[in-house]
């Protein structure tokens, strides 16, 4: 297995927070812009999904796996609100 040199590693984690700043703010302008709530919700799915992946590119940059446990989590909790949300837009009602 080939070692990945730390300058290396910590420009391709500059490069990815980079990426997931620029795709946020995409996805803050699809939930202003709208025009259609699905496009909102879908909005709201990728920004849960970047949040993530900062998390995630935060715990392999300083090195604590600590983060990657938070990660986990935002991602069961986006997946969960988006389910919540979809299930509301077809159904009119989340609990039955």
């Amino acid at each position: 297995m080939v070692a990945v040199s730390e300058p290396l590693l910590d420009t391709a984690v500059t490069v990815g927070l980079v990426a997931t700043a620029l795709v946020t703010l995409l996805a803050g302008y699809r939930i202003v812009v709208g025009p259609t709530t699905p496009d909102r919700v879908v909005g709201l799915d990728t920004i849960a999904t970047n949040v993530v992946a900062v998390a995630a590119l935060y715990a392999i940059g300083t090195g604590r796996g600590l983060f990657l446990d938070v990660a986990l989590v935002l991602a069961i909790i986006g997946f969960i609100s988006t389910i919540a949300v979809a299930r509301f837009l077809t159904e009119g009602e989340i609990i039955e």
